[in-house]
C-alpha cells in the first residue's frame, strides 16, 4: 500500500493526531491528497477549481508553524475542499452558473475564514448544481459530478463535489449547505456523513436571507468524529448572523461515546406515506437490529407532515426571489429553468400562500415537538431513491407516483428542513448492485451533540464507511 493510499484513506481525526505528534507533516498530507485528486477527479468532476501550488505553499507555512512552537488549530494541517457557493478570497466561486463564471471574490464566507483560521489546508472547489437548485449535481460551467460507486449515476446533490471528492480520499473535510437536503442526499449516494445543523448553529455571511433558515451550512466527512471536529471548527456565535447560535462550540470535541439503553427512537420508514424505492427501506430494515444491540428502543412512529409540501415550497420560492430577482430579470437566458421556475414561483405567489405557509410551519414545529418529547431520535431514509443515472436531471416518478416539481422527490430531505430539527446522514449499506444506501438520524431541536453520539454509535457498530470506491481502470 502507497504512502498516498494510506494517508487518503486516513480519517480527518487521525491524520490531525499523526500531524500533532510530529509523526507526519502537513505537506506530506496535502501532497497525498493533491495525488489523489489527479487520479480520481478525471473520472468523477467532483472538484472543479484547484491550486494545488497555493495549498502546498499553505501546508509548508503549517510545519513551520508547527516546527516553531506555535499553538496548533483544531484543523491543522488538515486539506479541505469548499463548496463552490462558498466565497473563496483570490479563488474562483462560480455558484455553478454561467453568470460568476469567471468571479474572483476578495473575501472569505464565514465559515470558509474559520476554516483557515483553525489551521485548514484550502485544496480547491467543489462541484455543485447551478445556485445549488436540486439534489442532482450538473451545471452548464463544468457538467455533471459522478457517483464514484457507479460512473454512470449521479452524486446527488446539491453538495454532490464534496461528497464524491470525500468518498474518493480526495480530501478528508468538506464544506456544504442544505436547502432541503443537500448535505444529507449525496452524502448518502456517497457513503459519506453529512450532517444538517440547526439554524443558526454554523453562521452564514455574507448572505442576501440572513433571516432565512432553511438554509444552512455544515459539515460534511467520512466519520462522524471527523464531522463533530468540523463541527467544532465552524460553529460558534457571529454578530452579522441574527440567527447565529449563542453556544461554545468545543461542545463537540465532548465525547461521542454514550449509553443509549433505554432511549426510545421513532422509526418512520417512509416518513408518513411517502413514495419510497423498496430497495431504500429495505437496507434501513436490514440495520433496525443496530439499535436494538445498542439497548435502544425502536417503535413504528411519524410525526404529522400535514402542510409540508406546500408551506416548503412557499418558503422556499420567496428565498429564491430575493436572492436571484436581478439575476432573472437581467440574465434569464443563462439560468436553467428550474431556478427560472423557482424564482418566478416566489415573485408570483399569492401572499395569501405565504401567510400560509408560516402557519403551517408553526403547527408542524409545535407537533414536531411534541412528538420529540417521546422520543430522542427519529431514523428513516435520507432519499427516498437511490442514485439515478447522472444524465437523468430529476426523478420524475417513484414507482407509481409522479413527482409534481424537481425537488418533489426529496421530501424526505425537507420535511425536516421546514422542522429546524438537526438530522445526519450515517452510511447504512448497500444494495447487491453496489449502491450506498444513508440513513437519517434526526435529533432533538438543537442537540447537536447527542445527534452525532447515536450516529457514531451506529458508525461504529455498522463500519460501512471503509468501504471505498475502487479507482477505474
Amino acid at each position: 500500500m502507497t504512502i498516498e493510499s494510506t494517508l487518503c484513506e486516513m480519517s480527518a481525526v487521525a491524520l490531525r493526531g499523526e500531524i500533532a505528534a510530529g509523526r507526519l507533516s502537513a505537506r506530506e498530507v496535502v501532497s497525498a491528497h493533491l495525488a489523489r485528486i489527479d487520479a480520481w477527479n478525471p473520472h468523477v468532476n467532483a472538484v472543479v477549481t484547484l491550486d494545488a501550488e497555493g495549498a502546498m505553499a499553505a501546508a509548508a507555512q503549517a510545519d513551520e508553524r508547527q516546527a516553531g512552537g506555535h499553538a496548533l488549530g483544531l484543523l491543522h494541517g488538515l486539506p479541505i475542499v469548499h463548496k463552490d457557493s462558498f466565497l473563496t478570497a483570490g479563488m474562483r466561486t462560480t455558484y455553478g452558473s454561467p453568470l460568476y463564471r469567471d468571479f474572483v471574490p476578495e473575501r472569505d464566507s464565514l465559515i470558509v475564514s474559520r476554516e483557515r483560521a483553525a489551521g485548514a489546508i484550502t485544496l480547491g472547489k467543489t462541484n455543485l448544481p447551478e445556485f445549488g437548485a436540486g439534489s442532482q449535481t450538473f451545471n452548464k460551467v463544468f457538467g455533471a459530478t459522478r457517483n464514484p460507486y457507479d460512473l454512470r449515476l449521479t452524486a446527488g446533490g446539491s453538495s454532490g463535489g464534496a461528497a464524491a471528492a470525500l468518498a474518493t480520499g480526495m480530501a478528508p473535510l468538506a464544506d456544504g449547505t442544505d436547502m432541503g437536503g443537500s448535505l444529507r442526499n449525496p452524502a448518502s449516494f456517497c457513503n459519506v456523513v453529512g450532517l444538517r445543523p440547526s439554524p443558526g448553529r454554523v453562521p452564514q455571511w455574507p448572505t442576501a436571507s440572513p433571516y432565512n433558515t432553511l438554509t444552512v451550512a455544515g459539515p460534511m466527512a467520512r466519520t462522524v468524529a471527523d464531522v463533530a471536529l468540523l463541527l467544532a471548527a465552524t460553529a460558534g456565535s457571529d454578530a452579522r448572523d441574527p440567527l447565529a447560535i449563542e453556544q461554545d462550540p468545543a461542545r463537540f470535541l465532548d465525547s461521542l461515546e454514550r449509553d443509549f439503553h433505554g432511549v426510545r427512537i421513532a422509526y418512520a420508514p417512509t416518513w408518513g406515506g411517502l413514495p419510497t424505492e423498496p430497495a431504500v427501506e429495505q437496507a434501513l430494515a436490514l440495520r433496525l437490529p443496530v439499535f436494538a444491540d445498542l439497548g435502544a428502543h425502536v417503535e413504528l412512529a411519524c410525526p404529522d407532515f400535514a402542510g409540508a409540501d406546500a408551506a416548503f415550497q412557499a418558503l422556499r420560492g420567496q428565498t429564491f426571489a430575493v436572492g436571484y430577482e436581478a439575476a432573472l430579470r437581467e440574465n434569464r437566458h443563462l439560468l436553467k429553468d428550474t431556478v427560472i421556475w423557482n424564482v418566478e414561483l416566489g415573485l408570483q405567489q399569492a401572499a395569501a400562500a405565504v401567510v400560509q405557509a408560516e402557519r403551517d410551519r408553526a403547527a408542524l414545529f409545535a407537533r414536531m415537538h411534541a412528538f420529540m418529547q417521546t422520543y430522542e431520535f427519529m431514523i428513516g431514509p435520507v432519499s427516498q431513491v437511490l442514485p439515478f443515472p447522472v444524465e437523468q436531471e430529476t426523478v420524475s416518478r417513484i414507482g407509481d407516483a409522479a413527482m409534481q416539481n424537481y425537488i418533489d422527490w426529496m421530501r424526505s430531505g425537507y420535511y425536516l428542513s421546514l422542522t429546524g430539527h438537526p438530522a445526519i446522514s450515517v452510511p447504512c449499506g448497500f444494495t447487491a448492485e453496489g449502491l450506498p444506501v444513508g440513513i437519517q438520524i434526526v435529533g432533538r431541536y438543537r442537540q447537536e451533540h447527542a445527534l452525532l453520539q447515536l450516529a457514531h454509535a451506529f458508525e461504529q457498530a455498522t463500519q460501512y464507511w471503509r468501504r471505498a470506491p475502487a479507482l477505474p481502470n
